[in-house]
């Protein structure tokens, strides 16, 4: 890209997240996360994002409820992130599609107002507190029918109580991280 066009300061937000977002996984057993390679080099503005956690489905008889399955989005990060934010060009719901939640309806996850330069570790965090339910907006739904059966459950909320940055100790033990 010639210097004239290059954008620096999203340059350097977009290598700052290529560290950021590998260092919260390397710290997670929940988490794996893959930066795909740009054209012609520079840092990644897209990532594949799979979490291995609790959340709610429906099941293949119809039913609801929680399954400790594994959970994909993908995150893109546009030219004009740093200006100006379009949530649902962002990040896309990849699977399962079974999802029962009132913020996601794939492909679409509704993570309310982002701000422009929200970084990737923010964005990583916030789909995984809706995928379990500790943040969950049945009034702001893109699914009517699990912003309903969320209001009438809210027992079984969360369905995944631990926190991302989490490993499973030597001992077999688990060790939470802040």
């Amino acid at each position: 890209m010639p210097d004239a066009v290059r954008d620096v300061v999203l340059e350097s937000f977009l290598a700052r997240q290529a560290e950021e977002g590998p260092g919260l996984a390397a710290a997670s057993d929940l988490l794996t996360l893959w930066p795909l390679p740009e054209l012609g080099g520079g840092p990644p503005t897209r990532y594949i994002a799979q979490y291995q956690c609790t959340g709610v489905l429906r099941l293949p008889d119809g039913s609801i409820g929680p399954v400790e399955t594994l959970f994909e989005i993908g995150v893109a990060f546009h030219a004009d992130y740093l200006r100006q934010v379009h949530p649902a060009r962002v990040v896309t719901w990849l699977g399962p599609h079974t999802i029962w939640h009132p913020n996601i309806r794939p492909p679409f996850v509704c993570l309310g107002h982002v701000r422009p330069g929200t970084p990737l570790v923010d964005l990583l965090y916030e789909v995984y507190e809706i995928v379990t339910y500790n943040n969950w907006a049945p009034h702001d739904s893109l699914t009517p029918a699990a912003a309903q059966w969320s209001r009438n459950n809210q027992h079984l909320f969360p369905v995944d109580r631990r926190p991302l940055k989490w490993r499973r100790a030597a001992g077999g033990g688990q060790e939470a991280q802040a």
